[in-house]
């Protein structure tokens, strides 16, 4: 239990700011995708030699190894419920119904810091609760530091203090993960760390399984993924990210009801996926006696409110779509698609501009935010440039040139370093079967990567978006 008594939180990862590029099409609405990712591990050379075995650690660090073991959680587990049992038959009630609080952590952290060290504040009760992430016992002293969701607070817990019975029970029963409450007055100790002079306290809950250790935390990525609870315990920053969603959808439907808006819901089981090409989850209704399908998009639900008489609308709902899974896909996810009459793609690029910055305001209150090293300005009005223009600007060719002659613009790109001639994959250069896809090909090679500032990229070839409208100019070569 030794290796229990002590735990830290790991990294995780920031909040990133992801970049936006739209293409101009008045038929195709705006779409805004909100996820949280992080990176894979990198896999391992299987070719290379076999390590050489780790030095032998001390028998300290090799029984904390160990107890992270399937068969250790299992003892732990027995011995933790053990005490549950031992609680009730004595009288006490470790999982409560109720705790009155008085402070959050970080109210309490606020409103005393003042304080010099060694004095006590008892003109004010305080009552908080919390669960234990680190506890440290000295004799007649114990030190515990519980968490809320605001911050963590010590709680000072000394034996003259507490009755008799409540000391034996915190040196005996209580262990890192369980909840407890706790009220007293407020001290700061020699050493300067606010406290909560503890005079009376609860377990709420009694946890039955041991946190993630200090030396290794929670690092197995599946793991974070599929139990989101424990990595938000394991690195409290975690709960960040849902905040700052939170924050960022609200601010949506603000803006979204700014502009006369409507928000919508529409059927997520429907008789026929339709509105974009995608692989559907399949399910069966009983009372109809038939196959239904968890929508792939919200799109043509959307377009019929139009044509219904609602001039704007948009919906902000999940989307399920059976292809694949990773950090970095997950087959369900949350997407805003809204759709305007007597508009186009200029009055959408507007509105993007104003979602993107009013949610940066909101969640950084600036606009020029740092991402990874680099500086990222929202700034309006974002650059504005055409599929053609920024695939000249980077490689010299302009495609405009070749018309219709495919195998011209072909033997142009062939020309460029780093393009995939091969003739496996569709998004190879051997099985571009128009100019426009060449285009997108470079495009992608040589372009997209570096379109770090936010950057709407127009005129998309009509090949690549056959659903779009013809652009009003009519050109030759066919752009939307």
């Amino acid at each position: 239990m030794d290796a229990l008594r002590a735990w830290r939180a790991s990294n995780l990862l920031g909040f990133a700011a992801s970049r936006v590029v739209t293409a101009a099409s008045a038929a195709r609405p705006l779409r805004l995708r909100l996820r949280c990712c992080s990176s894979a591990a990198a896999t391992t050379n299987q070719k290379q030699q076999q390590p050489p075995p780790p030095p032998r650690l001390p028998q300290d660090r090799r029984r904390r190894n160990a107890s992270t073991s399937t068969s250790d959680r299992d003892s732990i587990r027995a011995i933790r419920l053990k005490k549950v049992e031992e609680l009730r038959g004595k009288g006490y009630e470790p999982y409560a119904y109720k705790w009155d609080r008085t402070h959050t952590t970080k109210k309490l952290q606020e409103e005393y810091t003042h304080l010099e060290n060694g004095e006590i504040f008892e003109e004010v009760a305080v009552s908080i609760a919390g669960r234990i992430v680190a506890r440290r016992a000295f004799g007649k002293l114990v030190f515990m530091t519980i968490r809320d969701d605001t911050g963590t607070i010590q709680l000072y817990c000394e034996k003259d203090n507490l009755t008799e019975d409540q000391f034996e029970q915190l040196k005996a029963f209580i262990d890192i993960g369980d909840i407890i409450g706790a009220s007293g007055s407020i001290k700061k100790t020699e050493k300067g760390e606010l406290s909560l002079y503890t005079k009376n306290f609860e377990i709420l809950t009694k946890s039955l399984l041991p946190l993630p250790d200090k030396y290794h935390g929670l690092t197995d990525v599946d793991k974070r993924y599929r139990q989101r609870y424990v990595d938000m315990i394991a690195n409290p920053e975690v709960a960040d990210v849902f905040r700052t969603r939170a924050k960022v959808v609200s601010e949506i439907r603000k803006t979204m009801e700014s502009f006369g808006f409507i928000e919508v819901e529409t059927p997520v089981l429907q008789g026929a996926a339709g509105g974009a090409e995608a692989r559907p989850f399949i399910t069966y209704h009983n009372s109809l006696q038939r196959d239904l399908y968890l929508r792939i998009a919200t799109e043509l639900h959307l377009k019929r409110m139009l044509v219904g008489g609602l001039e704007r609308v948009y919906e902000i709902g999940r989307i399920f779509r059976n292809e694949g899974i990773s950090t970095r896909h997950n087959p369900e996810f949350t997407t805003i698609e809204m759709y305007e009459a007597y508009s186009d793609y200029e009055s959408m690029m507007k509105m993007a501009e104003e979602i993107v910055v009013r949610c940066t305001m909101a969640t950084h209150g600036k606009l020029k935010i740092d991402y990874q090293g680099t500086e990222i300005s929202l700034e309006r009005p974002w650059r504005r440039e055409t599929m053609h223009s920024l695939v000249k600007e980077a490689t010299g060719i302009d495609f405009n040139i070749f018309g219709q002659d495919v195998e011209s613009a072909k033997s142009a790109a062939r020309g460029l370093p780093g393009i995939n001639t091969g003739s496996r994959g569709s998004t190879s250069l051997q099985s571009c079967s128009s100019v426009g896809h060449v285009l997108n090909e470079v495009f992608e090679t040589f372009v997209e990567s570096t379109l770090v500032q936010p950057t709407f990229v127009l005129d998309y070839p009509v090949e690549i978006s056959p659903l779009a409208k013809p652009h009003r100019r009519g050109d030759v070569l066919k752009i939307k």
